[in-house]
């Protein structure tokens, strides 16, 4: 601990070297990364229409489920204007345009960017996807903000980024699964490809929790446990559809999920275990006795939640969503 550092703002300055002589691994140049027309037909060439065709017809093999679970997570993608937003309100936190924390949000935002465009386009050439309706609640999702209970706390903010990008991770990567299963490989590839930016992100995130528990132990054991105590929700939890109340629509996205296995309540108590273990958690000194007891709740937490998760039945109502035919 650097008795020294008082405040977030100091510790966050006292970090930014290391960010900054790490952003190379952190992030992908523009030159080295994929972009979305590298995985869709080329509108310049005479086969385009043959590829949209073929395209078409394996989409057709898609679930209704798994068709419900692909839009709900482009919807999250495209609100990406929410999440940078949501950034730079937080505290001492990219308010220089040059340090490393600003680089960091502005690359990881960039890069973010591709997801929803790549999956948008897939959706139109799909032929499955009412696109008004969906770009409806797009718009909806952009408009009316969220509440992720991090107030203007970067501690808090990077838990909640460590959690969610995980899960972000687990639920493209088994669309991708189940895509491969009927036969859409290219779904499956497309999938994969945004995974694989996740699982980076969620561990850039993990290592900056893990260097401020190094400088600020007890303030980030507080702000974890803070963040667990809340429940970690998703940045789509306002989603919503034309003449649907705010959040109802995301209710039964979470239940198409949790059918299909794409993530369930399992799955969230699975971060959590990761994440103990990842911060060792169990094993992190110089605690204050509130930082204590918050460990404690920490530690014991996950226990608590598979039982709860075990009594949970998988949601078997289904649900017409607007956005599919």
């Amino acid at each position: 601990m650097i008795a020294s550092l008082t405040s977030r703002g100091e510790v966050l300055q006292y970090l930014e070297p290391f960010l900054r002589q790490n952003l190379g691994s952190f992030l992908k140049s523009v030159e080295d990364s994929w972009q979305p027309s590298d995985f869709l037909p080329d509108s310049r060439l005479d086969t385009f229409f043959d590829e949209v065709k073929q395209l078409r017809e394996r989409a057709k093999d898609l679930s209704y489920d798994l068709l419900a679970v692909l839009i709900g997570d482009t919807i999250t993608e495209e609100a990406l204007p929410n999440y940078e937003a949501w950034f730079h309100q937080l505290d001492d936190l990219g308010r220089d345009p040059n340090n490393g924390w600003a680089q960091w949000i502005r690359g990881w935002t960039a890069e973010e960017n591709r997801h929803g465009d790549l999956l948008n386009r897939y959706l139109y050439l799909s032929g499955r996807v009412n696109m008004r309706e969906f770009e409806i609640s797009t718009q909806y999702l952009i408009a009316d903000g969220f509440d992720l209970g991090t107030a203007h706390d970067p501690y808090r903010a990077f838990v909640y980024t460590s959690y969610q990008e995980t899960a972000t991770n687990l639920s493209h990567r088994r669309v991708g699964t189940l895509a491969r299963k009927v036969g859409e490989d290219q779904l499956s590839k497309i999938c994969g490809m945004i995974a694989g930016d996740e699982t980076r992100h969620a561990r850039v995130y993990k290592t900056f929790v893990e260097k401020i528990f190094e400088v600020d132990p007890s303030e980030m054991m507080l702000a974890f446990e803070d963040m667990m105590r809340k429940k970690i929700v998703m940045p789509a939890h306002y989603m919503r559809e034309l003449g649907v109340d705010m959040g109802k629509t995301f209710g039964h996205f979470t239940d198409a999920a949790q059918r299909l296995g794409v993530y369930t309540s399992q799955d969230y108590t699975d971060i959590l275990e990761t994440l103990i273990k990842d911060w060792k958690i169990d094993q992190i000194s110089n605690l204050n006795g509130a930082a204590e007891k918050a460990r404690e709740y920490i530690m014991a937490l996950p226990n608590r939640l598979r039982r709860v998760a075990d009594r949970m039945p998988v949601p078997k109502l289904e649900y017409k969503f607007k956005w599919i035919e």
